[in-house]
């Protein structure tokens, strides 16, 4: 669920947790995953589209040797300090995993936990931890700002609509490709919060069921996650790597980081869109007919307000 910010989104607008996030994504995850792993090995191994580059051998005895440096050098205090942050990291963990405080609050804790019992507790030692964020942070402002004028407006809607009109399988597959081709130019949070919030508001007016609306929540959710590899401003950790001050230094440029991906959209894009249309469905039917997942009772309340106020 905290994968990828549009996830956290999506779950919170479909009432989902952890494990039943991560339940309903398997029809398109596993296969995603397994196929995604497939790729990484073949392009080390065939050494395609610039991958395959091997660690020279001084390279490697010149960081073999500083490591043992730093570890005869290493106190008693640094070693606990690696205990603290191990200790910090199974919180974060298990504070996700059972949802035991809003994920904010639990990110917030970690940062608080990470400094103050690692010593770090001056204001400018922690200021330089986010310079490099800055203009990324920027970005999503501006993304952000764009995402409620658009909600506010109901720009989408006519594509929404549009979508919504058809049936079946054809209605997933039709979401997930709207959503990757926008997440391929666009944010894939800015995209995934405008069609999640259309797509309940059609479940509140009654257009669409609460069956309907979790299949379209997936669809939603992996059209922005995989199709939005293609380029760096589709997703979040390309253009954070993209503006960082480590992109000249090794001579990362935008196309190059389209190039390289681009196995990785084809792959991802197409196995996405084929467990979308043919094991989606069926498979979370299979899931609610043996008590994996059970069914979400839409809000008529909610649904009466909002008719209301239209």
């Amino acid at each position: 669920m905290v994968g990828e910010p549009q996830n956290l989104i999506i779950a919170d607008q479909a009432g989902w947790l952890f494990g039943e996030f991560i339940i309903r994504m398997l029809p398109v995850t596993l296969p995603v995953f397994i196929c995604g792993l497939i790729t990484c090995a073949l392009v080390e191994k065939f050494k395609v589209f610039g991958y395959g580059a091997e660690l020279p051998e001084h390279v490697r005895n010149i960081l073999v040797d500083y490591d043992n440096e730093q570890k005869k050098q290493r106190t008693n205090q640094d070693v606990a300090k690696l205990y603290v942050q191990g200790a910090i990291a199974i919180w974060l963990i298990v504070g996700l995993a059972f949802h035991l405080a809003a994920v904010g609050l639990i990110g917030l804790s970690v940062i608080i936990l990470a400094t103050a019992f690692t010593g770090v507790i001056e204001e400018h030692a922690l200021g330089k931890a986010f310079e490099e964020a800055l203009p990324f942070t920027a970005l999503l402002a501006v993304f952000f700002g764009v995402v409620a004028v658009i909600i506010d407006q109901h720009l989408f809607a006519p594509i929404i609509n549009a979508v919504l009109a058809m049936e079946g399988g054809q209605q997933l597959s039709m979401f997930y490709v709207a959503n990757g081709l926008l997440s391929m130019v666009s944010d894939n949070v800015f995209v995934g919060t405008v069609y999640i919030h259309e797509v309940k508001a059609a479940l509140l007016d009654g257009v669409i069921t609460r069956d309907q609306f979790d299949l379209l929540a997936v669809a939603i959710n992996t059209g922005t996650n995989l199709p939005s590899v293609a380029t760096p401003n589709g997703q979040a950790a390309f253009l954070f790597l993209l503006t960082s001050a480590l992109a000249p230094l090794i001579r990362l440029s935008y196309g190059t980081m389209v190039y390289m991906a681009l196995p990785y959209t084809i792959v991802l894009a197409v196995v996405g869109l084929f467990g979308i249309s043919y094991l989606l469905d069926p498979m979370t039917m299979w899931m609610y007919d043996i008590g994996m997942i059970s069914h979400h009772v839409a809000d008529a309340a909610a649904g009466a307000v909002s008719a209301g106020q239209h």
